[in-house]
């Protein structure tokens, strides 16, 4: 038995594949999977399974793409009511691959249909050497139960038994092999390695340590942030089967003209992707922002809308590929074009654009000790701002700046401040669509102005393995406390 793991970066995925002498399985593959493909031929084996623990929600899975290029069968939980040619599986099935057996659990909680493959290598022995858990259990913490509307406290009980009456009794020594790592939005505080045991976790794990069901549930349901947008919209894909790369259209590269001309359509959209200190400095009007150095796959599935032809503008062409490559990867498929010669060859023509306003953290300090009349609009999530914030700050988190947008005052200057610099200007683009006109960005965002001195540093800022949606950082205070 040979395990080879795969971390993809920014959502924070992991994959595997599991080999034999002559064969292999990958389980929850990432949409491009040519990466898979290239390692089995390196080891010179087979792909033959392609194993999913659940319909993912944050990612667009490989699977289709995997079976095309192989030929390799998929292999999916029955409860899962799949449309595409697969093989469903229930309690109790067991897949074989040479010497090794994947036994099934059901193991929902996360999502209705998950399960956990208990792998047996029996060229070595007869007890279990690991476990892929998906997102039931990760290394630290479990999964989130709360993406199904209405079903949070269901899927939290069925995720409590889960855990406590199947994966706990599993022996100590099995590895744990979980489908995401710190980052993700899946769990709330997982560690940064990518794989544990079940003793390990068992000792450790802070979420195993509530025995009381009704206290688990109760702390799995409540100060839950939103689900991000295309949560739901991925698991659907997945269920029915996601379109082949190879089907998608190519990114057509556009001179400004014709960039322009396809920009006036009102049935499309433009997403700058450069840096935030480039976007401010000058940009399409209207156009989205967000920076492909920061989260760009979580907040363009949650936040670009998906009816829309998206257009893009990039430094050059291959990171227009490399937006293009993530967007898909989370479901946003409708990228058809490219800015030639990027702003360069715009400005160049002549064309209209806009900016918006950039300062340091003691601009900001000062335009704050000389009482002057703007808004400090912190679009950080929650649990970020209530660990560290400055006075008279408004928090609004970036994604819900949307809806929100109207709680703000058009006639008054709007400073945005995040942690870096990158969800507050993406906030900043938002409000520009909405009509506001005097907005400014902080550059270096909550990270500065704490580095200046003006605050005490965020635990969110120094914490880069970390989510910032779900951690309490009440607890981290007690861990820097002691140190």
């Amino acid at each position: 038995m040979l395990l080879k793991h795969f971390f993809l970066g920014k959502i924070a995925h992991s994959s595997y594949l599991l080999a034999g002498k002559n064969t292999c399985a990958v389980i929850d593959p990432q949409r491009d999977v040519d990466l898979y493909i290239s390692e089995a031929r390196s080891l010179g084996v087979e792909i033959t399974h392609i194993m999913q623990t659940h319909l993912h929600a944050d990612f667009i899975s490989g699977h289709m793409d995997l079976a095309q290029k192989t030929g390799a069968k998929i292999y999916v939980a029955k409860s899962a009511e799949c449309t595409f040619d697969h093989v469903p599986l229930s309690e109790g099935d067991s897949v074989e691959i040479e010497d090794m057996f994947l036994n099934v659990l059901e193991t929902p909680g996360h999502t209705p249909e998950h399960l956990s493959y208990v792998v047996i290598d029996k060229s070595r022995a007869e007890s279990p050497i690991g476990v892929f858990v998906g997102d039931t259990l990760f290394v630290g913490d479990v999964g989130r139960p709360d993406l199904f509307p209405n079903r949070a406290e269901e899927l939290a009980e069925k995720l409590y038994h889960s855990l406590h009456d199947k994966l706990l009794k599993l022996p100590d020594y099995v590895e744990v092999y979980p489908a995401h790592g710190a980052g993700s939005l899946c769990g709330r505080a997982m560690g940064a390695k990518w794989l544990s045991t079940i003793g390990y976790e068992r000792r450790f794990n802070d979420a195993l340590q509530v025995k009381d069901i009704a206290e688990f549930i109760e702390s799995l349901t409540n100060d839950m942030p939103p689900a991000p947008d295309h949560f739901s919209r991925c698991s659907d894909i997945n269920r029915k089967g996601p379109a082949k790369i190879a089907d998608l259209p190519e990114i057509e590269e556009l001179s400004p003209a014709q960039f322009k001309e396809k920009q006036e359509n009102p049935n499309t959209l433009v997403l700058d992707t450069r840096c935030y200190h480039a976007f401010a400095s000058q940009h399409l009007a209207g156009a989205w922002h967000l920076d492909l150095n920061g989260n760009f796959p979580t907040f363009t599935g949650w936040v670009i809308p998906t009816d829309k032809e998206i257009l893009l503008v990039s430094e050059d062409y291959k990171k227009a590929l490399e937006a293009n490559t993530w967007a898909r990867r989370v479901g946003m498929d409708k990228i058809s074009g490219y800015l030639d010669g990027g702003m360069t060859a715009w400005a160049t023509e002549g064309y209209r654009t806009s900016h918006i306003g950039m300062i340091s953290a003691e601009e900001l300090h000062d335009m704050i000790n000389d009482n002057n009349n703007f808004v400090l609009l912190d679009v950080r999530a929650p649990l970020e701002y209530e660990d560290s914030n400055i006075k008279g700050s408004v928090n609004i988190p970036v994604a819900d700046l949307r809806t929100r947008y109207n709680e703000l005052d058009k006639d008054k200057t709007t400073v945005l401040i995040c942690s870096s610099g990158n969800r507050s200007s993406l906030g900043a683009s938002i409000l520009q669509q909405h009509g506001f006109k005097d907005i400014i960005n902080v550059a270096g965002g909550m990270t500065g102005y704490s580095a200046a001195g003006y605050t005490r540093e965020c635990h969110a800022c120094v914490n880069p393995h970390g989510s910032r949606f779900f951690t309490d950082y009440s607890e981290v205070e007690k861990h820097f406390s002691k140190s």
